[in-house]
C-alpha cells in the first residue's frame, strides 16, 4: 500500500506496518515545493520524478545504505591514483554543471524512467540556493570531468546523483566528501540506493531508527514515534 499525497504537506511514517514495498515507496504524488522536499529530507524520505510518466513517487526505506565518513574505504588503485594529483576537487563551487552532468551522462537523460530532468533540476537549484544542497566538483586543469550532488540533513547529506567523465572522479568526489564531512564532525552519507560500487567503498545497512537518531539525536525519534503523520 502507497498514500497519495494531496495540496497539503505531509507524509505518513514509514514504519507504518502496511508498507511492504522492498524499495521503501510509502507515497505517490504532491510536488516538488521547497516546503515539501525540506519536510521530506527532514524526516529521511527523497523523491523519484519519471518525467515521463509525469508521477512523483516517494520513498523511505527501512533500511537505510549508508556510509559513516569515517568508515570511507579507499583502495590501493585509488590511493595511487590520488597521489598522481592529476585531479582537483572543489566543494560547491560549480552546483548546476554538476547536476546537468549528473543528468546526461552516459544519456541518462533519454532512457526509460529517467528522473533527473527540468522539474528536479530546479527544484534542486532552489535548494542549493537556500543552502540546503551541495555539490563536490573533481576537475583535471579547468575540465570538469566528475561530480556528485546532494542535499544537507541534520547532520549528514543525502546523495542524490554523481558522474565521472574519467575512471573513478566520482569514487574521488566521494572520497574527499567523506573526508571533508569527518573534519567537520558530520555523521553519515545516505547512499539511498545498494549498489556493489558503493558497498565498496564502505556502505552498510542500519535501521531507519538508527538512521534518524545519527542525524537528528535519540529525541527526535522517540518524538516522532507515535505519529501516523509528519506535517
Amino acid at each position: 500500500m502507497v498514500f497519495e499525497l494531496d495540496d497539503n504537506i505531509w507524509f505518513p511514517h514509514p514504519e507504518m506496518p502496511i508498507f511492504n514495498d522492498p524499495y521503501g515507496m510509502v507515497a505517490i504524488g504532491g510536488d516538488l515545493s521547497l516546503e515539501r522536499l525540506l519536510l521530506a529530507y527532514e524526516h529521511g524520505f527523497f523523491p523519484w520524478y519519471a518525467f515521463k510518466y509525469k508521477q512523483i513517487q516517494w520513498f523511505c526505506p527501512k533500511r537505510r545504505f549508508v556510509i559513516f565518513p569515517d568508515e570511507i574505504h579507499v583502495s590501493h588503485s585509488m590511493r595511487t591514483l590520488m597521489n598522481k594529483h592529476q585531479y582537483r576537487v572543489t566543494f560547491n563551487t560549480a552546483f548546476d554543471q554538476v547536476i546537468r552532468g549528473c543528468s546526461t551522462v552516459d544519456n541518462r537523460i533519454d532512457q526509460e524512467g529517467a528522473w533527473l530532468g527540468d522539474d528536479i533540476i530546479a527544484a534542486y537549484t532552489k535548494l542549493h540556493q537556500l543552502g540546503r544542497a551541495r555539490s563536490v566538483e573533481v576537475w583535471r586543469g579547468d575540465e570538469l570531468v566528475g561530480g556528485l550532488y546532494g542535499v544537507t540533513s541534520g547532520s549528514g547529506f543525502v546523495g542524490e546523483s554523481m558522474f565521472s567523465h574519467e575512471p573513478n572522479t566520482s569514487k574521488l568526489a566521494l572520497i574527499a566528501l567523506a573526508r571533508q564531512m569527518q573534519e567537520h564532525g558530520d555523521t553519515l552519507i545516505d547512499c539511498q540506493i545498494h549498489t556493489p560500487h558503493l558497498e565498496s567503498l564502505g556502505a552498510r545497512f542500519i535501521t531507519y531508527k538508527e538512521y534518524i537518531t545519527t542525524l537528528k539525536g535519540d529525541d527526535a525519534y522517540h518524538t516522532w514515534e507515535e505519529q501516523l503523520f509528519f506535517e
